[in-house]
């Protein structure tokens, strides 16, 4: 087969009246942070209609722990946790199990070939996802902890640990959550994991950990959500450490780089499939 002259192929890209250098202009390269924020804002409008049950479900069930931890645990180190573990289960219920429910059945439902067509990034998508879902319980979140304080006695000056807390946590949770509905090959199968997700939170976020065997100790310290108790639990004291604060907060960070960056390769494996 002879060459074709270099001369055919220019006439041929201008031939429609569109260079390629027009058409790199027409259809830029799409950047991270815009697409992420555009997939931010679309998620935030398509769960607006089930945001106050969502809120409602997940309150609930942290003030009725709460309630019930009321009666079998005193004052100060185990108030503490109750109180800092309840608002944490918060986050674990919509970034770990909603999320892993959403990205089954978006997966199941071929939901992912629409994302696979549009010119964002696959960090965008599930960033943007995971912000959307997270953002959900910055309100229930800051309820149950001031229902916590009220009910055991605790002092409020310290709630705005929580700004840095339920980020951290709720990113570490939600790139696990991701994680789990993507690579899940049954949307049932991702439920399942999100459940089971929520359910070790819940367990080892709560209960006090000085009434745990060593070896559920071991399990606890494998849960990224418990440095974010931890985080907050300490915050109670008269005097709090603020590097053991700051130490916790950044396993939460890490973890949640790795998890994050775990969705994204799950995204990017479910996608060409």
């Amino acid at each position: 087969m002879s060459a074709v002259p270099a001369g055919v192929l220019s006439g041929a890209r201008t031939a429609g009246g569109v260079t390629g250098r027009d058409a790199a202009v027409l259809a830029p390269r799409a950047r991270l942070w815009p697409s992420l924020a555009a997939v931010y804002r679309a998620q935030l409008s398509r769960a607006r209609v089930a945001r106050i049950p969502l809120l409602f479900v997940a309150t609930f069930q942290s003030v009725g722990i709460m309630v019930m931890m009321r009666g079998v645990v005193g004052g100060g180190g185990e108030a503490r946790s109750v109180v800092a573990g309840a608002s944490i289960v918060v986050v674990a219920y919509v970034a770990l199990n909603l999320l892993a429910q959403y990205f089954g059945h978006l997966r199941a439902s071929g939901g992912l070939d629409h994302y696979a067509t549009l010119p964002v990034p696959p960090a965008a998508v599930v960033l943007g996802a995971a912000a959307a879902y997270a953002s959900f319980t910055v309100p229930g979140t800051v309820v149950t902890a001031v229902f916590g304080c009220v009910l055991f006695g605790l002092p409020l000056g310290n709630l705005w640990v929580l700004l840095a807390v339920v980020p951290l946590a709720g990113a570490a949770l939600s790139g696990l959550g991701a994680a789990c509905g993507l690579l899940a090959p049954r949307p049932e199968l991702a439920t399942l994991l999100g459940q089971l997700g929520m359910s070790a939170a819940l367990l080892l976020g709560v209960l006090p950990p000085d009434r745990m065997p060593e070896a559920v100790r071991l399990a606890r310290d494998l849960l990224p959500s418990t440095y974010g108790v931890e985080a907050y639990a300490r915050s109670f004291s008269a005097h709090p450490d603020w590097a053991l604060v700051a130490g916790d907060m950044a396993v939460c960070a890490a973890v949640g780089v790795v998890s994050l960056a775990a969705a994204t390769w799950a995204y990017r494996r479910a996608a060409v499939r």
